[in-house]
């Protein structure tokens, strides 16, 4: 009884390491995929990359060895697991190389050929591999499970293992000595600790202690069980620190992000293959060859999982990564969900034109928005309202009507739209305009008190409506102007986690200025201050232009070194209005044309959000183009 109770016990124990196993190639692979996307240009995360690369060789055809039916491809899996096993302490040594140039003591040229050597003599046991000497042959029933067996070459092998990965961990302490802030320490910490998990549980074991093993199968199994567990959960942490690598993103949004993947990757995925097969073992028990709770476990548990995620993603970001900034972050994502987009806005106003119609039974309703000083058709229901033209008539009439009154024209009764009235406005003050409200009238009709009342109700909230979006586009114009120190000190913020000397003592003006009057000066191409007074006066260039093509005319010639730039922009070919012309025609429309944002963002499809976001790239290509022509001119000048 108690024989077969320890049997059990062991088979369990078999089976939760195989679970293990493959949960660390799953979380492995997931994190390969991560490092590939979000981080991949930058050093350290492609070295990364290359370590779990070899994790996810070594783990998923042990996962797989011990599951195949026959011989001949229990030894082929167990020899590709070597292909990750003989290329993992190059690339360990090229991560804490990565390390110590990121934290500021690059490469002499010593190291970096250390490093491309030892990817050299990886290859070279990789050719031993292929050819025998590196590992023998299959050690059939043996305990407490099949290996390979070891021959001169694993000797050597793992001698150079341990020396590589000392050396990698003498590069590791290094780089953490050199962290200077809180935060950049801490990290290099976590990537110290996570490192360990691949280099000390990958390695077959059982090539030098399979005697001890076989004589003692369940302390065997029971410490592989427990350095997998580790080994998992150190490959998280080690994830989580290489992931603030080459990223500007604030730290609340690298591990919500992560956090987020981990758990609808790794987890649902391992959680979902543990039910599989202890279903799946549970049927066999009972003798049944197919069990139909399999398949339903299995796509249950990754429903459920997903469905968890989603319901509980905002509480742990507001639990875990918000920290003493939860006011204003859960402000900002209130605003996000439940921004008026400029869809939204034409939605509500057709809903209100709906009813305006449905109360005065009128064949057409239409809205007009105020911006600039000058009115411009919103939203139309109905009969297509023939008068949009002479809608500067219509709006001097409510000019001369200061009161809240309607009024008829062109057989239209017109409501003016007004914001609402403010604490520090007074009583006696008009609130401003921001649109009218126009009806076409029936034939000899009259407004009933009930109508009239009904008509300024949905007026009003056609106002309020207005002025939100003349609120939000506000709103929009700051963060564009702002967007670029934000970047920019996120970016320099990022660096100087792991090497602040050299990341805040970049220059930090001239990109961010050089955009921003670039963007002044386009904005008054047409004359205004903002060009005759603007700084890229003073750049060579112009000067140049001026006395060669403008007699002196410094105006002129800026104005035709921004057209120059803005024509590098152009695409070759003919004129279109697709997605590779987006940034050229946002600044022909909007600044050499002298377009309005709404008419711009109609006329190319977007939003005038999107429309902003794309303006401040189009303009930093002007920037880099302008720059561009001041280098070249200094050899041109040499060169004569």
């Amino acid at each position: 009884m108690l024989i077969g109770w320890v049997d059990s016990l062991l088979a369990g124990i078999k089976t939760l390491n195989q679970m293990l196993t493959a949960g660390i190639a799953i979380t492995a692979f997931s994190l390969l995929i991560y490092a590939l996307t979000f981080n991949l240009r930058d050093r350290v995360a492609r070295s990364f990359a290359i370590i779990l690369l070899s994790v996810v060789v070594i783990f998923t055809t042990e996962a797989v060895q011990s599951a195949v039916p026959s011989t001949e491809l229990e030894e082929l899996f167990l020899r590709l697991q070597w292909v990750g096993i003989v290329f993992l302490p190059a690339s360990y040594l090229h991560l804490s190389d990565a390390l110590l140039v990121t934290a500021g003591r690059p490469s002499r040229g010593r190291r970096r050929l250390v490093v491309r050597g030892m990817y050299i003599v990886s290859t070279g046991f990789l050719a031993l591999l292929a050819l025998g000497y590196l590992v023998g042959p299959l050690v059939l029933n043996a305990q407490p499970a099949p290996h390979l067996q070891r021959t001169a070459w694993t000797e050597f092998f793992t001698i150079y293992y341990l020396a590589t990965m000392l050396l990698a961990g003498i590069n590791f302490i290094r780089a953490y000595g050199r962290m200077l802030t809180r935060s950049g320490r801490r990290r290099m910490f976590y990537l110290m600790a996570g490192a360990t998990a691949p280099a000390l549980g990958s390695y077959p074991y059982l090539l030098f202690g399979s005697t001890f093993a076989s004589h003692y199968p369940f302390i065997f199994w029971s410490a592989s069980t427990f350095i997998n567990i580790i080994v998992g959960a150190l490959i998280i942490i080690m994830a989580y620190a290489v992931a603030f690598f080459g990223v500007s993103w604030p730290d609340r949004v690298v591990k919500s992000r992560l956090f987020k993947w981990i758990m609808r990757g790794p987890v649902t995925a391992s959680l979902a293959l543990a039910v599989l097969t202890l279903v799946r073992r549970g049927g066999e028990s009972f003798g049944l060859t197919y069990n139909a709770l399999v398949p339903v476990s299995t796509v249950a548990t990754v429903l459920l999982m997903e469905h968890l995620i989603t319901i509980l993603a905002p509480l742990w970001e507001r639990a875990l990564f918000f920290g003493g900034d939860r006011a204003e972050l859960t402000l900002l994502q209130n605003i996000e969900e439940r921004f008026l987009t400029q869809g939204d806005l034409h939605q509500f106003l057709e809903a209100i034109l709906a009813a305006v119609r449905d109360h005065m039974q009128s064949p057409s309703a239409f809205i007009a928005s105020l911006d600039d000083a000058e009115l411009s058709l919103l939203v139309n229901a109905g009969r297509p309202f023939l008068g949009k033209d002479n809608l500067s008539e219509a709006l001097e009439e409510v000019k001369e009507e200061s009161g809240r009154n309607e009024f008829l024209w062109n057989e239209t009764w017109i409501l003016p739209l007004r914001a609402r009235r403010s604490r520090d406005m007074d009583l006696d003050q008009t609130p401003p305009l921001l649109g009218l409200l126009g009806v076409a009238r029936q034939p000899a009709q009259t407004l009933e008190p009930d109508q009239r009342q009904a008509l300024w109700l949905l007026a009003d909230r056609a106002a309020i409506a207005l002025e939100d979006r003349q609120l939000q586009q506000r709103v929009f114009r700051s963060l564009e102007e702002i967007e670029p120190q934000v970047e920019m000190i996120q970016r320099i913020r990022a660096l100087g986690r792991y090497d602040s000397t050299t990341a805040l003592a970049e220059e930090m003006a001239p990109d961010s200025d050089m955009a921003e009057w670039v963007r002044e000066a386009l904005n008054h191409y047409w004359g205004g201050p903002k060009l005759t007074e603007s700084p890229l006066m003073s750049l060579r260039v112009v000067h140049e232009t001026a006395n060669e093509e403008y007699d002196g005319n410094m105006s002129n010639a800026l104005r035709a070194i921004l057209k120059k730039a803005v024509e590098q922009v152009r695409p070759e070919g003919e004129r279109r209005f697709t997605t590779e012309w987006i940034l050229y025609n946002i600044l022909d429309l909007k600044f050499i044309e002298g377009r309005k944002v709404r008419e711009v963002a109609n006329r190319l499809a977007m939003s005038e959000a999107d429309l902003y976001r794309k303006q401040r790239v189009a303009v930093e290509s002007v920037a880099r183009a302008i720059l561009e022509m001041e280098s070249n001119l200094t050899p041109k000048k040499e060169a004569n």
